[in-house]
Order: structure tokens, then C-alpha cells, then sequence
């Protein structure tokens, strides 16, 4: 099971269940992962989740040996963005990495613990909060392989980080450990290492307290509308034609063994 779901208190708890791949997430989990928010949305006991990852990471991003295996590829071609699709909310489709492309009415909250790296990178953005514990890091790594940033970090980095510090992260695929990551914007909070999971059980515990539908007014007002949202993803959903010439070749690198450990020098 790839994907385990825990109900308590009206939260609702996702978590990647990958811990030989640091929860890289294949099409099957993907479509897990989406299932499961779908579910989430259309349940009225549920008002906060979380999204976190077993064994002490939270997600490496999108599994390339898959990708570069070529078993993403129906994938791939089955999540095509429909050319007339502009309301996330009401007509949900999956992104690459499964809820990427949902606009949801309840928060979700990222507990992160490890590697938050590429796609994972850009499923926390998708999150409304972010807890990160120390040692935990976060960066566009896909960046050494020529994977794009198809699941929203074009779009997200920019609004939460503000433009020039996105413009960093994307460009350098630098790594950004917990710390930095809270100067940045991208952590809402620090915790000690271990402890991702229950001070965002904390948070969501608390915010399920509130009266529901002025918090969830406002928590909507504060962002892209969802046309803005659709026409945004169809734009980054362009540079998917990249993988094709650099990116399936690049996952083929990587799943060959280079980049191992964090060591890009000979990629």
C-alpha cells in the first residue's frame, strides 16, 4: 500500500508509503495520492489534512527510473491538460504527481521530514503550510536531470517565496535546508527533527476549532482564482515536451546510479 490514509478528529493524515524510493512517487501512487484528496475534499467530517512520508522523508519527487524506464509515459499522455479545462474546482483533473492541479475548499498542511526534492518539492508548494523539521531540505533537483517543474512550482515558488528568490531555486536546483527555508518563506515553521507530523497535527487540530466557512472564505479569497490557477498549469504544462528530449534521458542517468548521495559532479 503506497498511500495510507488516517482519520482522526476531522483530520484527515496522507502519507506516502515508498520508504525504499524516499517516497518518489510513481503513476500508481500518484493516482493514489489523488484519489485520496479527492475523497478528502467530498468528506464534511474532514477539515484539515496532511501530507507527509514514511521513514523520515516526505517525497523525492517523481520516481525516475520509472520515468526513465518509460513506464510514466501512458501516464503522462493520459493526464493531458484538455485545451477547454479552466475550473479546478468543480472539473478536478490529476497532475503528474496526483493532487497537483486540485483547488481545494479545506487546508492541507505538509509535514516534512528528510527530502522534500523536485516534484516533492512541488507537492509541499501545493500545500497551504509547511512544517519542516530540522535537517529536512527542499530544492528543485530535477534541475541536473532535465525534468521540468510540471506540477505547479513555476506557478507556487513565485507567489510564496517572491519572484527573485524563486528565480534562485529554480535556476540553481541549489539544495535549501529547514533554516533557510523559513528566511525564504517556503517552511511556515521549524521543529526539531521527529516532530513534523505531530506539530502539524497540533495546527490542524486547532484549525478544525474555528467556525468552517468564514475560515475557508477567507483562506479562498487569499489565492489565485481557479481560471487564473487552470490557465497557469496549462502554461507550465508546455515544458512537458521537454522530458522527451532531455528529461527521459536524464532519469535514465539517474536511475543507472549517477547523482547518488547528492553528488552531481558527474551527471
Amino acid at each position: 500500500m503506497t498511500v495510507i490514509i488516517d482519520h482522526a478528529e476531522g483530520v484527515t493524515t496522507i502519507t506516502i508509503n515508498r520508504p525504499e524510493l524516499r517516497n518518489a512517487v510513481d503513476p500508481a501512487t500518484a493516482e493514489r495520492l489523488y484519489d485520496a484528496f479527492i475523497a478528502f475534499e467530498a468528506d464534511p467530517e474532514q477539515r484539515v489534512a496532511i501530507l507527509t512520508g514514511v521513514a523520515g522523508a516526505f517525497c523525492a519527487g517523481f520516481d525516475l527510473k520509472a520515468a526513465g524506464a518509460g513506464d510514466s509515459d501512458q501516464w503522462i499522455h493520459d493526464i493531458d491538460i484538455p485545451d477547454d479545462w479552466s475550473d479546478p474546482v468543480n472539473e478536478p483533473i490529476p497532475g503528474p504527481m496526483g493532487p497537483s492541479r486540485l483547488m481545494l475548499s479545506k487546508p492541507v498542511i505538509a509535514a516534512i521530514e528528510g527530502h522534500a526534492v523536485a516534484g516533492g518539492m512541488e507537492l509541499a508548494a501545493w500545500c497551504d503550510m509547511r512544517i519542516m523539521a530540522e535537517g529536512a531540505v527542499t530544492g528543485v533537483f530535477c534541475r541536473r536531470w532535465g525534468v521540468p517543474l510540471i506540477d505547479g512550482g513555476t506557478i507556487r515558488f513565485p507567489r510564496i517565496l517572491g519572484q527573485g528568490r524563486a528565480n534562485d531555486l529554480i535556476l540553481t536546483g541549489r539544495p535549501v535546508e529547514a533554516e533557510e527555508a523559513l528566511g525564504l518563506g517556503f517552511a511556515n515553521r521549524v521543529c526539531p527533527k521527529g516532530q513534523a507530523l505531530a506539530v502539524a497535527q497540533d495546527i490542524a487540530r486547532d484549525l478544525t476549532r474555528f467556525p468552517q466557512e468564514c475560515m475557508l472564505a477567507d483562506h479562498l479569497s487569499a489565492r489565485i482564482t481557479p481560471a487564473g490557477l487552470a490557465d497557469a498549469l496549462r502554461r507550465e504544462w508546455r515544458s512537458a515536451r521537454t522530458f522527451a528530449a532531455e528529461g527521459k534521458a536524464g532519469a535514465a542517468r539517474f536511475a543507472a546510479g549517477k547523482g547518488r548521495g547528492g553528488d552531481f559532479s558527474d551527471i
